[in-house]
């Protein structure tokens, strides 16, 4: 068994410090540099690796190689990302984001659960198995720093890179509950959009022109209206090309904690009654359309006006099986119907990523539940995610079977304030990922 590291946070709090924040212009030089911290940790490990220049994003291409007939040995692509989500708001943060501190059983720090301390674990199963001369794979990383913002750069790589992998594993998820791990099977795609609506030149006083004029917040609310779900579906436009989840799914769904639950425990309340019933199967099969922000007018200070212009991001989840292609022009078309007359709507693209899934009878699955049950003493159950990872369908069109899992919480508050993660899960995570490339050699 893999001895647990006693040094782990020193040398994890050294990422975690930086500021890899790829949203912001002003941190490009801390997500390069994040990434040459991974670089470098591959080059600790004996292995060889480089930073790459990709169309102006930073890959960190690397490879341990197998400590024997490395030749014949299977290869396992890693996947993880360094960049990070913006900290703010900065006020909420009980210590600060980029100074990793441990209070009672966690370990705080924007990045360690997403995704810079899963990352570590398989960074460092490697290394811990190439020092003792018992890694049976070759271990290739390929790992990004704008998985925040897209992560399109990894994806262009795997469709050129023609080597191929026997299976590839991605620690950026996580556990079902506390000491109950899962692989997801299935991820969903995203396709996000950004609306500006005008209805006049200049705003107007809405007491000379109120009731008369055309609102352009009025007008964006109808419009959007179109398309946001009713009890939980949305229109069929969107939802062409949905593959349902099996029989066995379902069961196995049905054994997972309660929605009710899961909805609570993030203080978050249920969209209408059957949401909490219908939890998992709207957030692993079904799409979802949300509008992440909406601004017009003046909505702090008092004042009472008309306002022509208007503004919305709006995101919609794809499930497995649709084509983000083709759901954009139906949600596209839906807006155009709805739009009142008079107004004028722009619908920019801004990104969009491909559901994908993982054949739950690939051998990689069963040998990495083999694998995890051995260190945790619990075997992971097969689900899906709500979330989305655009390698994953990348990773498909390779045949390259992928496991997805992770340590994070319900309660890690990923992409918020206080992110966290148990701090006995870095020293656990490193020795399932060991675990992990030891049962994966038996693919040769």
């Amino acid at each position: 068994m893999l001895a647990r590291m006693d040094d782990w946070f020193d040398e994890l709090a050294e990422l975690l410090r930086i500021p890899s924040v790829s949203a912001d212009s002003g941190h490009a030089q801390d997500v390069t540099r994040a990434g040459e911290w991974v670089r470098d940790f591959i080059l600790g490990a004996g292995g060889g690796a480089e930073l790459v220049d990709w169309h102006g994003q930073p890959l960190v291409i690397g490879e341990i190689a197998a400590s024997t007939q490395a030749q014949h040995a299977p290869t396992v692509l890693c996947y993880g990302h360094f960049d990070v989500q913006p900290p703010d708001p900065l006020a909420l943060w009980e210590s600060a984001p980029f100074e990793p501190e441990i209070r009672g059983d966690r370990i705080y720090g924007r990045g360690v659960a997403d995704d810079k301390g899963q990352l570590y674990m398989m960074l460092a199963g490697a290394r811990a198995l190439a020092r003792s001369g018992t890694l049976p794979v070759n271990v290739r990383f390929a790992c990004d720093g704008e998985e925040e913002t897209g992560g399109h750069s990894i994806v262009e790589f795997l469709e050129a890179d023609e080597r191929g992998a026997d299976a590839a594993v991605i620690f950026d998820s996580g556990m079902i509950a506390e000491d109950r791990p899962a692989f997801s099977i299935a991820t969903r795609g995203l396709v996000y959009f950004h609306l500006e609506l005008s209805s006049g030149r200049v705003d107007l006083h809405s007491g000379v022109y109120g009731g008369a004029a055309l609102n352009a917040a009025h007008a964006l609310i109808r419009t959007l209206d179109s398309v946001i779900a009713r009890d939980g579906r949305l229109a069929e436009p969107l939802r062409e090309g949905i593959e349902p989840p099996t029989p066995q799914e379902l069961a196995d769904w049905a054994a997972l904690p309660g929605g009710a639950a899961e909805l609570a425990d993030q203080g978050a309340r249920p969209a209408d009654r059957q949401a909490t019933e219908a939890f998992y199967v709207r957030t692993f099969a079904e799409p979802a359309l949300d509008v992440n922000g909406i601004a017009s007018g003046s909505p702090q200070l008092e004042k009472t006006v008309l306002p022509v212009h208007a503004s919305a991001n709006v995101s919609v989840r794809l499930a497995p099986g649709q084509d983000p292609d083709a759901i954009a022009d139906a949600f596209e078309r839906l807006l155009a119907a709805a739009t009142p007359d008079g107004a004028e709507l722009t619908v920019t693209r801004k990104s969009s990523a491909r559901p994908g899934i993982v054949p739950p009878d690939a051998r990689a699955l069963k040998l990495g539940q083999d694998a995890f049950e051995r260190v945790l003493g619990v075997r992971p159950a097969l689900i899906r995610t709500g979330g989305t990872l655009p390698i994953v369908a990348a990773l498909a069109d390779r045949r390259i079977p992928a496991i997805i899992t992770g340590f994070s919480l319900a309660d890690s508050k990923i992409h918020a304030p206080n992110e966290n993660l148990l701090a006995r899960y870095i020293p656990l995570g490193t020795e399932a990922a060991a675990a992990l490339f030891t049962s994966l050699g038996e693919l040769r």
